[in-house]
């Protein structure tokens, strides 16, 4: 029984390493690149630029649609174009958050 213990608290604690560590998937540095690049977004700096990025994961995770995004993202940024405001939900989506690419495509196609 003790064994058993052990054993079961040696894979708890190989299991929980893996849990905290970042998504290999995610690419930050591509996100920043290409939309602090971009003219039309004009983030202080990385770190806003990062966390608007998670917020919009954040958003689709709980179930905000493609359009609703749009919507915020445009009012965000002050403009109607639909293409900036598409480019930059993408590229947090692609970049950020890729797990959840088929949630805003499926999002997008009820649109």
């Amino acid at each position: 029984m003790i064994h058993g213990a052990i054993a079961a608290a040696a894979l708890l604690v190989g299991v929980v390493p893996m849990t905290a560590m970042p998504r290999a998937d995610a690419d930050v540095v591509a996100y920043l690149v290409n939309v602090t690049m971009r003219p039309g977004y004009n983030f202080a700096n990385a770190d806003a630029a990062l966390d608007y990025g998670h917020s919009l994961c954040d958003s689709l995770s709980r179930g905000r649609t493609y359009a609703q995004l749009i919507d915020e993202i445009k009012a965000d940024f002050n403009t109607g174009d639909e293409y900036q405001a598409s480019y930059l939900l993408s590229q947090a989506v692609n970049e950020l958050c890729p797990a959840l690419i088929w949630q805003l495509r499926n999002s997008a196609a009820r649109r």
